[in-house]
């Protein structure tokens, strides 16, 4: 780590801040003089409406920060830093603003959609944090290309190996070379069901075929149904190595579009409230 992104996210530096802040707004609503009510509308509510709406738009650059990772003191590290734990200081900065008065408007849906922005954050940063892990220690030194290569190395055996059988074997054979499929969609490769995979369908055809088979066809029959084994076993590597990175990319689902959402429910409350202003 360089000196200057230490310097800014180093000791937790954002949420010693963050923390501040919201010690601070917490004071003064505690101590404000609000008639009727503490609400949106005083003096301190378009404080914190003005704070909150600012911390929403500066976050949101995030992405576009990404795109430009550069070192000193506002590298990406920092960033990220800075977006994570401000961020979770407008769950505080947002509700004291709202004065705890809710309802059916446009108004607390910029609320909900905020609370569901950082929720989802949060789930993106406990991803980053442990998927990356997993992934290493699934795949251990096989690479992705290499993990296909395999599958498409089995699948050349298992044709050779073939080569001979009887016109109904040769089609269940043909199941396995030619249905399975590694990864699928994205909500296949999310939920990493494979219960109707082509290639387990066919092994347990050639085991039935093999119960029943003269000696002279068992060895070939054995040969396959070993091969196909193998070639399970690379299938659910690389399954699992797809179905993490697809949890990777999930909450990205919600979190966008949620921002997108969100800064233009702000957009019509910041409107709304100065055209009734």
């Amino acid at each position: 780590m360089n000196h200057y992104s230490g310097r800014w996210h180093w000791g937790f530096l954002f949420l010693k801040i963050s923390l501040l802040l919201c010690v601070a707004v917490t004071a003064a609503y505690a101590f404000q003089d609000a008639r009727p009510r503490p609400s949106g509308g005083t003096p301190l509510g378009y404080f914190l409406g003005t704070l909150g709406a600012l911390l929403i738009v500066w976050l949101a650059l995030l992405g576009v920060r990404k795109r430009a990772i550069s070192s000193g003191h506002y590298s990406l590290k920092a960033w990220v830093s800075a977006h994570v734990y401000l961020g979770l200081s407008l769950i505080v900065i947002g509700t004291l603003h709202t004065g705890f008065q809710f309802g059916w408007n446009v108004h607390t849906l910029a609320y909900g959609l905020m609370l569901l922005v950082i929720a989802s954050g949060m789930v993106g940063v406990w991803a980053y944090v442990a998927l990356p892990a997993r992934l290493s220690e699934n795949r251990g030194e096989t690479t992705r290309k290499q993990m296909l290569a395999q599958i498409h190395s089995l699948d050349e055996q298992i044709h050779d190996a073939a080569q001979g059988f009887q016109r109904q074997t040769a089609a269940i054979v043909r199941i396995s070379l030619e249905e399975t499929e590694i990864g699928g969609g994205f909500w296949r490769r999310l939920l990493a069901r494979y219960d109707d995979c082509a290639n387990g369908r066919a092994l347990d055809e050639i085991r039935a075929v093999r119960r029943d088979a003269l000696r002279g066809d068992a060895q070939a029959l054995d040969d396959v149904a070993a091969l196909m084994e193998r070639k399970a076993e690379a299938l659910a590597l690389a399954r699992r190595q797809m179905h993490i990175t697809a949890l990777l990319e999930a909450w990205l689902f919600v979190h966008v579009p949620a921002t997108f959402a969100l800064l233009a429910a702000l957009t019509v409350h910041v409107v709304s409230v100065f055209a009734y202003w």
